[in-house]
């Protein structure tokens, strides 16, 4: 053999007696604890996400908020935040204000209120946080700015707390003050006043949930701010935090994470964000956004929840990879535990994390997720090198006496699809408070002293369906606890369930569209109001629906169908819409700003008359009857090809509809 190969063989036998070996890691309180651990949650608003959730038939409904929220079952969330309603579009659809208007209050519109409650049923100890992304126009005067008017603004969040608590006995811990907008430090001031001012001094205020700075570096210069704060919120931080933040000595959060499709590469992503938030940024809590798909798939960001609920009308589910992961931690910590300083990043990639509630207890998350998840989330993960590796975990200090750990297993296989989640292992014997793991890629593992772990499960829910064909809706029966008609996703303005004193005909229960002027937007709401229901795919309908202008002169009401928009880009959606106003005119669009004009003309349409619309799309024509009677045929569509049915008003304006029939064929 020859010298050189000699040289080049001792080095690879090193480099594989190396990498062979088992790298050591010491777990240990002995000099004292890290941050107060404060939770793992969702949200669900931001907006409409949990939409179509409440539509569920028993059992289903029930078995979904268990895999959520029932501790040792499923994701068993320590964290529900839910948007404070605003009448506006924010991201898959319209939330429902408890103020309309400012003479105006009523705590039992939407379903966050619902949802708040179930979440609280199953974990009595759960976290409830509330945030406004929009607000009503009376809020910010007519103009696209809620501070203008800071005690105007204050009374309408403190207002919806106190609602909270006296219409449903939910006390809220967390408010925040403006989804990923600008924040206003009187505001925030006078926020904690009115809070105190109120008798909610033990609500606590998060800001400015969007980035770490300017809030921090405010906050340093200005005591009065500091005070007034209790954590920093910041969005999809990619696990990193900055040196301020580090310095004002208060909780520091993921107060929006996630936002990824919940396949398992989705999975994978929240694995690795889970631990390095705090591994990184010492972030002592991580909220999904959001916490279920449950909405319209074709809405923006579909599928990105923790698992999908986005048919009521079959009753399927699907639960995710996500759920699992989050059991992980979930299941073995609660709020109140206290992080060890000692976690870290593994060598050859990969982190762990350890955390105590103080009585002797210990619990230890080890990820090794090796996907490049820099599609994932905003802003992208970097892609991380990780290779097999043997680990040993030294536990000394208040630990070095354990003698054995339970063991909860999670493996992803991103090429077969034999992904395995949340499997129960063999208990670890330690020995000498030390124990050995041969960790592959793509693994979690819990180790706990906690014996309470638990993989629930329910029968196979019923299979996947597509909306179906023929649906219709009176509107005459309804559920007492929610304001919506099922199944219909608002997307500008907000449709109510409404009884109508002055009809004693067949009109008393409507639906009725109820916002009057432009909110103090959060994202790009169309000028017109609309909501949406079906099948995305649909192409060939038959929608009829009895209309009522309430507008005299200006106002004007459209059924739609091959809407193919929702969400944020709802003011650029195209479709064939057949609109009736007060002034006896009617017209066809094929976008519903009303720019491309397909057919106009004469109707005798009028306010304060109930009239029937009907909408007929076949292949590259379209036709509409008014009151049974042929109004317009032979349109030519220019296009889309397919999408949802809808409806809407004009402008923002009262208006009323009933009698929803939509055929598909």
């Amino acid at each position: 053999m020859h010298f050189r190969d000699f040289i080049i063989l001792f080095f690879y036998v090193c480099h594989c007696l190396y990498s062979c070996a088992a790298q050591s890691y010491v777990l240990d309180d002995k000099y004292g604890l890290g941050r107060t651990f404060d939770g793992i949650g969702g949200l669900s608003g931001g907006g409409a996400t949990s939409r179509l959730l409440v539509n569920y038939p028993e059992p289903y409904r029930s078995q979904i908020l268990d895999y959520l929220f029932k501790p040792n079952f499923g994701a068993s969330l320590h964290i529900l935040k839910v948007e404070i309603g605003g009448d506006a579009q924010t991201t898959d659809g319209t939330e429902s204000s408890h103020m309309h208007y400012k003479d105006d209050e009523n705590y039992f519109r939407g379903y966050e209120w619902w949802l708040m409650k179930e979440a609280k049923k199953r974990n009595p100890n759960i976290t409830l946080i509330g945030l406004p992304w929009a607000f009503p126009g009376w809020v910010g005067s007519g103009k696209n700015w809620p501070y203008d008017f800071p005690d105007i603004t204050a009374y309408y969040v403190v207002s919806w707390i106190i609602g909270a608590k006296q219409y449903h006995d939910l006390d809220i811990n967390y408010v925040g003050i403006w989804n990923e907008r600008k924040f206003d430090t009187k505001y925030i001031k006078l926020l904690r006043y009115t809070l105190d001012k109120s008798g909610l001094k033990g609500v606590k205020i998060i800001a400015s949930d969007n980035l770490w700075e300017p809030i921090t570096m405010c906050m340093l210069i200005d005591q009065e701010l500091h005070d007034a704060i209790d954590v920093i919120g910041a969005h999809y931080p990619g696990t990193l935090t900055v040196s301020e933040a580090l310095m004002s000595d208060k909780q520091l959060w993921s107060s929006e994470d996630y936002s990824t499709f919940n396949d398992d590469v989705g999975g994978g992503c929240w694995a690795r964000i889970l631990n390095q938030n705090y591994v990184n940024g010492r972030m002592t809590a991580t909220i999904s956004w959001n916490l279920i798909a449950s909405y319209y798939e074709e809405l923006p960001f579909g599928r990105d929840g923790l698992m999908t609920a986005e048919e009521p009308w079959s009753g399927n589910y699907v639960v995710e990879s996500p759920i699992w992961i989050t059991a992980h931690t979930t299941q073995f910590t609660q709020p109140g535990w206290t992080y060890l300083q000692t976690v870290g990043h593994l060598l050859n990639g990969g982190s762990y994390v350890a955390l105590t509630d103080g009585l002797g207890n210990l619990t230890i998350v080890i990820e090794t997720m090796t996907h490049d998840h820099s599609v994932c989330i905003r802003p992208p993960l970097p892609a991380f090198n990780v290779s097999a590796q043997n680990a040993t975990f030294n536990l000394k200090g208040s630990f070095s006496s354990l003698e054995m750990l339970q063991v909860w297993y999670s493996r992803f296989d991103f090429k077969t699809n034999k992904s395995k989640f949340f499997q129960k292992l063999e208990p670890i014997k330690l020995s000498r408070g030390s124990f050995t793991l041969n960790l592959n890629v793509d693994e979690v593992y819990t180790l706990t002293t906690l014996k309470t772990g638990n993989k629930g499960t329910y029968p196979k829910p019923p299979d996947s369906a597509p909306f179906p064909k023929q649906y219709k809706d009176n509107f005459n029966v309804r559920n007492p606890a929610f304001t919506e008609a099922p199944d219909f996703a608002d997307q500008t303005g907000v449709f109510e369930y409404f009884i109508n004193m002055t009809d004693p005909g067949d009109h008393v229960f409507t639906l009725r569209q109820v916002v009057t002027q432009r909110p103090v937007t959060w994202a790009t709401d169309a000028d017109q109001t609309i909501s949406i229901i079906g099948d995305h795919a649909w192409q060939n309908i038959s929608l009829t629906c009895d209309i009522y202008i309430e507008t005299p002169e200006t106002g004007g009401v459209f059924v739609g169908g091959r809407v193919n928009k929702g969400g944020g880009s709802v003011r650029d959606a195209k479709g064939i819409f057949f609109w009736v106003f007060a002034d006896g005119t009617y017209r066809v669009t094929n976008d519903i700003s009303g720019n491309i004009v397909m057919a106009k003309g004469l109707s005798g349409t009028r306010a304060g008359v109930w009239h029937t619309l009907t909408l007929n799309i076949e292949g590259d024509f379209a036709s509409g009857l008014l009151n049974g009677y042929p109004l317009w045929k032979n349109a030519t569509i220019l296009g889309p090809s397919n999408g949802w049915a809808a409806i809407g008003t004009s402008t923002f304006e009262f208006a009323q509809f009933d009698n929803f029939y939509v055929n598909a064929n």
